[in-house]
């Protein structure tokens, strides 16, 4: 059985994490820089690596952040489990800053972005039906109860393309859909992640009710500054304890995330580009041996 490792993905506010005999490790991707080093380490003796969105000190916005480099990294140290850690707004009057969504579903209407790791050369079609591990998503539920952190299970998560905030009409528009948040960074992420046969798990840490609020009005930097300590702080309480808990032997993904590639990909073996293969070797090796 394969060793679990747990990846930590850090969002706006959350640029490093303190682990055991911990090391700071640049990993080469064939599919450019990455947006930091990888933080290796351990948490009550789980192997776990944290990689900051960002960068530390906040230096990428969300439409350049190499996604591919990220997820490639992150599968090239091993990592089987993926916690993405994310700020966002919130559409629903319950889903209060502070509240830590775990969120089930995605809208992606961002656009700038590369979203895949295929494409010409060796075409594969993955399922996001269910885009998130159920049985991580458990896991993270486990920890914020053990925390007692307020947190939501279940939601819809708006990714827009950013950097700016959405108007008032967007707002009003992307609540009639049914959307529960709206952030700038899980996509093309939780795509590239099944990709990878990565489990992964989004935690939406509210920190505003975006634009649509009457009470609450226009998005206000300052105040998410100031809710978005306390969510960093509350975050890293949480990964922690998701360590502390997690089984040591990766459990199989309850709706296949670490099966993904399965039968995903549809080019011919004598028509792949060996060019392609070579990059693929982290992502898809194991379809491709």
């Amino acid at each position: 059985m394969t060793k679990s490792v747990l990846g930590i993905i850090g969002g706006s506010g959350f640029y490093d994490l303190e682990l055991e005999n911990a090391r700071w490790e640049a990993v080469a991707s064939p599919w450019g820089t990455p947006s930091d080093e990888v933080r290796i380490g351990e948490l009550a003796g789980l192997p776990v690596a944290f990689l900051p969105r960002h960068g530390r000190g906040h230096k990428i916005p969300p439409s350049e952040i190499n996604y591919r480099a990220n997820i490639d990294a992150l599968k090239r140290v091993g990592v089987t489990d993926l916690i993405s850690v994310s700020a966002c707004g919130s559409f629903r009057e319950n889903l209060s800053p502070g509240t830590f969504v775990l969120v089930d579903q995605f809208i992606d209407r961002t656009f700038a972005r590369a979203k895949s790791f295929f494409g010409s050369g060796c075409v594969a079609h993955v399922s996001m039906a269910y885009p998130v591990s159920s049985g991580l998503v458990g896991a993270v539920t486990n920890a914020a109860e053990a925390e007692e952190i307020s947190h939501h299970v279940g939601g819809t998560y708006l990714a827009m393309e950013g950097p700016q905030f959405s108007s008032l009409a967007e707002s009003h528009m992307y609540r009639t859909w049914g959307c529960d948040v709206i952030g700038m960074t899980n996509m093309p992420e939780a795509k590239l992640a099944r990709e990878a046969e990565i489990c992964y798990a989004t935690v939406a840490m509210v920190t505003d009710y975006d634009s649509w609020h009457d009470d609450h009005g226009e998005v206000d930097i300052p105040s998410i500054l100031a809710v978005m300590k306390a969510n960093t702080e509350n975050a890293a309480r949480l990964v922690t304890r998701v360590a502390t808990d997690f089984p040591k032997e990766h459990p199989a993904c309850p709706d296949g995330s670490d099966k993904a590639l399965e039968f995903a990909i549809i080019t011919a073996p004598e028509a792949r580009d060996p060019a392609v293969l070579a990059k693929l070797d982290a992502v898809a090796g194991r379809v491709l041996a």
